[in-house]
């Protein structure tokens, strides 16, 4: 919470982020309980996340997009700019529920790339508006000098209805890969149908974070639009 906004916030505006705040964890700590789990889960036909990621782009015409190791964890993604799509090293060469399941939805966002999915066109496009949305917050302090509190209030609700948006877009988008990423793993025999309701639990999991977070984007700006009202 920034400082200036502090001597503002009522008990009720408090609450507010404080539900937000625990919207947050609640999911973080699902997704990390879940992919913990089916991390310890060796999938029977023993493939790894790179393996896994192969088959199922070569299944769909995509045998041109590389698979790469990157690091950290959970920083797996697509790049649909480079089509590359880029897997931590758990996933890379891990053989377990967790690896395949990660692995086949990242491939899902290529294969939504390769069919021009519209809220994946939509997305894309909206990042450079997003980031300069998000430059903005750079310069709130200094808004604030010139335009006071209220001034710094609807700047942070501007780049919240901002991540709001994209957010918004966002969602279809993950439902889609995970969708796309079971019915792949099940078309061609990676997993067995035991193992495909653990896949499905371990992406309903990560999909969930999409879902907290834009609910804790709606319960912020809502408690920003009241310390604006109340401030004026």
């Amino acid at each position: 919470m920034n400082f200036m906004t502090w001597f503002y916030e009522t008990p009720f505006t408090i609450l507010l982020a404080f539900i937000a705040l625990i919207i947050v964890l609640a999911a973080q700590a699902k997704i990390n309980k879940a992919y913990r789990k089916y991390q310890l889960v060796e999938n029977k036909k023993k493939l790894s996340g790179v393996e896994a990621a192969k088959m199922i782009l070569e299944a769909n015409g995509l045998g041109d997009i590389y698979v790469v190791e990157t690091r950290g964890e959970l920083t797996d993604h697509y790049d649909p700019t480079r089509k590359v799509i880029r897997l931590s090293r758990k996933i890379f060469h891990g053989t377990s529920i967790a690896a395949v399941s990660v692995a086949a939805h990242e491939v899902g966002h290529a294969i939504q790339d390769k069919e021009g999915y519209l809220f994946m066109r939509i997305r894309h496009a909206l990042i450079p508006f997003v980031n300069l949305i998000s430059y903005l917050g750079y310069f709130s302090l200094i808004v604030s000098v010139f335009a006071g509190i209220t001034g710094y209030i609807w700047l942070s609700i501007l780049i919240l209805c901002a991540t709001l948006v994209f957010q918004l877009v966002t969602l279809p988008v993950e439902f889609d890969a995970s969708k796309r990423a079971c019915n792949q793993l099940e078309k061609l025999n990676i997993v067995d149908e035991t193992e495909l309701s653990k896949s499905k639990d371990m992406l309903k999991a990560a999909a969930l974070t999409y879902v907290a977070s834009l609910a804790s984007t709606i319960i912020n700006i809502l408690r920003l639009l009241i310390m604006a009202r109340d401030n004026d």
